[in-house]
């Protein structure tokens, strides 16, 4: 115990009469994170590509980590994405069924049918809540480390962990790196989303009543999906397009022209080829000014719910790709190779913050393939 004081004491020296810590002991002071050391591939993002690619590299036998900035795994797509806004298209379709009166045509008498909307929302929530603890149970058995903050890539074969303040919490020192951010919601020009009465399709997920009356802007299909989800409810929605047909980008035409057939038959409303130029909250209400593309003529709507649905953008702004000599192209994504690489051979990127759909499926496939080719398979995907 004496020897270990002693040598402790002369790590203190004196400066200017000032007493002061040794190069030795301010480092230890400093360094208040801890350190992994010998792992094969740190995946930061826990969507469907993430979490597949992590299992799938577990599997091949890479000691394998996956950092998620998120309290729950699973991503977009199972926290606000593709599950929880099925389950509400699913239970909104048997309570359009049910108040419509096409149960009653099929001989099922309901009596008096009344929307429990909180009871509505909990069971979506408990339907994201299996399915992210599922994933959480995946890790475990594959035996894939779980960090949880804000992967950002601090070296070729580094990723730092980042607490809610951006302090350094944990250093993972890799071989491969794979980059499954995924994307984040493209905000409009001059709206700003509170989450509230003007929201993405986050907040949209979880409203607290259904709106009397409203705009989506965008008709692609997350737009027309949420639509047509409060529009079962009870909704009067419009949906501002600033292109001529519903669907979005790419999508057959006689498949879009079928779709809007059918939600203008359900009481959806279209106003395509106009585009908003502005919006406002007034009076408790919001109002949406619109113009044609077509004759220029201006118009002001009214709505209690302005949701805003104008698409996604990759999410790679913060992960430290610059310093790195990454560099994106003009919309955001990571250029990589037919092996799913970077510039930076062990550095990999997959999902929707690279070209191509933004489609959970895609990332999953990318994911295996990706984590077979570090390992020396063949690579290839149709």
């Amino acid at each position: 115990m004496q020897s270990s004081l002693l040598q402790a004491a002369r790590q203190v020296t004196k400066q200017n009469g000032r007493t002061v810590l040794s190069p030795f002991l301010g480092s230890m002071q400093t360094r208040c994170y801890a350190t992994h050391d010998d792992v094969d591939l740190v995946v930061i993002g826990s969507g469907p590509g993430g979490y597949v690619g992590a299992i799938k590299a577990s599997q091949l036998g890479m000691k394998t980590v996956c950092i998620e900035k998120n309290a729950t795994l699973g991503g977009t797509c199972l926290n606000v994405g593709c599950i929880p806004s099925k389950a509400l298209l699913n239970n909104s379709h048997y309570f359009h069924m049910a108040k419509g009166g096409d149960l009653d045509n099929r001989g099922i008498e309901c009596g008096e049918v009344k929307l429990n909307l909180e009871k509505m929302m909990g069971e979506k929530s408990k339907a994201v809540g299996a399915l992210t603890g599922g994933i959480k149970m995946l890790f475990k058995g594959n035996k894939v480390t779980h960090l949880e903050g804000h992967g950002k890539i601090t070296g070729p074969n580094q990723v730092s962990v980042l607490g809610p303040n951006g302090e350094v919490t944990e250093v993972v020192n890799t071989k491969n790196i794979m980059i499954a951010t995924g994307s984040e919601v493209t905000p409009f020009p001059g709206i700003d989303v509170d989450e509230e009465t003007i929201v993405s399709s986050t907040g949209a997920l979880s409203l607290k009543e259904v709106p009397k009356k409203m705009i989506v802007i965008g008709a692609g299909v997350i737009g027309v999906e949420l639509g047509s989800v409060w529009s079962r409810l009870g909704s009067q929605v419009t949906a501002v397009e600033f292109m001529g047909h519903v669907g979005g980008m790419g999508i057959d035409m006689d498949m879009s022209k079928q779709f809007q057939r059918i939600m203008t038959k359900q009481g959806i409303k279209f106003k395509l080829n106009t585009k908003v130029t502005a919006a406002k909250k007034e009076g408790g209400k919001i109002i949406v000014s619109v113009e044609s593309v077509k004759d220029g003529k201006v118009e002001d709507m009214e709505a209690d719910v302005l949701l805003v649905c104008v698409g996604r953008r990759p999410y790679t702004q913060t992960l430290g790709l610059e310093e790195l000599g990454i560099e994106l192209d003009n919309r955001g994504r990571v250029p990589v190779n037919s092996r799913f690489q970077s510039v930076l051979p062990n550095v990999f990127a997959i999902g929707d913050c690279i070209a191509g759909p933004m489609l959970a499926h895609k990332a999953e496939d990318e994911g295996i393939i990706a984590a077979e080719g570090m390992m020396g398979g063949p690579v290839h995907i149709d």
